[in-house]
């Protein structure tokens, strides 16, 4: 398996990624023939069962699934000091999962759109740079992203950011602007893996899986859309907050239950500027390791 390679923001440095389930996720969506052979049926399985990730979800429930949190937190380099709860309180895997943190482990930065949950991350700043960021000939497509001809039409010539949450990520995530959300339209679909060992060769992953779109009114950026993407074994998305009531950027907006998943932000043209150090990871086609509250942009 070929490693996963981001920056990290705070240090600049160029780091491996330590792949949660790297091997299943290799045979499942790998091209060698055993997989071509394999993957079909058991992805029909996995993917597109709902069952299978929801029984998933909930044995990561139970009060047996404490015993993984400790191995868990070793292997990932997770810094159980940010933590609100210690290690040994937590009562099950999930709820390690979908931990707290303590205020001050998240500072929330002056700029006037903040990083929306700890994550690895691609920016563009018009969303047309998009189209086959992965695989060369492979379309991102925004109608299908959004189900919405109207909104698809707000943003296209406007700016795309892209979250991908790993495992050992802080899975809470949170309001990237001061703004006033409208309530929540479900979108039915699959749960495939977001992780780039997937996306290589299915970037129409996006558009495939279950999520749910959230409008974002707001007075610096306008309408600003944000899409919680479910993946595989991911339990449920729950979100937090309540409609048409007024959030400050770094607020809580909700948090994904056990597994990877992933977050869309849309902006419309002209209204972001990204900082450029984030701007300069993406025309490098390399993902960088953000923390939630760090500058977005202005």
């Amino acid at each position: 398996m070929n490693p996963i390679e981001y920056i990290d923001r705070l240090s600049g440095r160029l780091c491996k990624e330590e792949v949660y389930g790297g091997n299943h996720l290799e045979f499942l969506y790998g091209t060698t023939w055993l997989s071509r052979f394999c993957s079909p049926f058991l992805l029909r399985c996995i993917a597109r069962n709902p069952l299978f990730s929801k029984l998933y979800g909930y044995v990561q429930k139970l009060p047996a699934s404490r015993s993984k949190i400790a191995p868990f937190i070793q292997t990932f380099g997770v810094d159980a000091t940010e933590f609100e709860k210690k290690p040994s309180e937590f009562v099950s895997f999930n709820d390690f999962f979908t931990r707290t943190l303590k205020p001050q482990a998240r500072p929330i930065a002056a700029s006037a759109a903040v990083i929306p949950a700890d994550g690895r991350y691609l920016f563009y700043q018009n969303i047309s740079e998009a189209d086959g960021f992965v695989v060369k000939g492979k379309k991102f497509d925004l109608d299908e992203l959004l189900q919405d001809r109207e909104l698809a039409d707000l943003y296209r010539e406007g700016s795309l950011v892209l979250a991908r949450l790993c495992p050992s990520d802080y899975h809470r995530y949170h309001f990237p602007c001061d703004a006033v959300p409208e309530p929540s339209r479900a979108i039915s679909g699959h749960l495939y893996s977001v992780n780039p060992i997937a996306l290589k060769n299915r970037i129409e992953i996006f558009t495939e899986n279950k999520r749910r779109l959230i409008v974002l009114n707001t007075t610096a950026f306008g309408k600003v859309t944000v899409v919680e993407v479910g993946a595989t074994c991911v339990g449920a998305i729950h979100e937090t907050y309540t409609p048409s009531r007024s959030y400050r950027k770094g607020d809580e907006m909700g948090y994904f239950s056990f597994g990877g998943s992933s977050l869309v932000l849309l902006f419309p043209p002209r209204t972001i500027l990204f900082d450029r150090d984030l701007q300069e990871a993406s025309r490098s086609h390399t993902e960088i390791r953000c923390l939630m509250g760090q500058s977005l942009g202005n």
